[in-house]
């Protein structure tokens, strides 16, 4: 009993870092795959009247499980058949283990496509 007393606090400890820093990846991954479904709306959205406005709205509606009003999505591109769009998209993370904060930032994430 006294070895599970001193040892219990060692593994809650641990679990709630393995928890949150699946979260975190799980909220990489919801970005990363937003930024490439908005990369690939891009390359074909030359001819819509807002390209840019319509690769936007592709990357937050691919990130829906995020909190949109702390995604940060940036589009840039001439829209010229042949040169690139790059799609970068940033969102803040912070890992706690019981009330501290471990580490905190933002995850970022681009991806560049050609134009068709």
């Amino acid at each position: 009993m006294a070895e599970f007393t001193l040892v219990l606090p060692m593994l809650a400890l641990l679990l709630f870092a393995v928890t949150q820093f699946g979260i975190t990846f799980n909220r990489y991954l919801a970005l990363t795959d937003a930024v490439r479904a908005g990369a690939r709306a891009g390359a074909v959205a030359r001819h819509a009247e807002n390209p840019a406005g319509t690769t936007e709205a592709r990357v937050r509606e691919a990130a829906a499980n995020l909190d949109q009003a702390d995604l940060t999505v940036t589009v840039a591109s001439s829209w010229e058949p042949g040169e690139d769009v790059v799609v970068s998209a940033s969102y803040p993370y912070s890992i706690n283990l019981l009330g501290i904060v471990v580490a905190s930032g933002d995850l970022t994430s681009q991806t560049t496509e050609r134009v068709e």
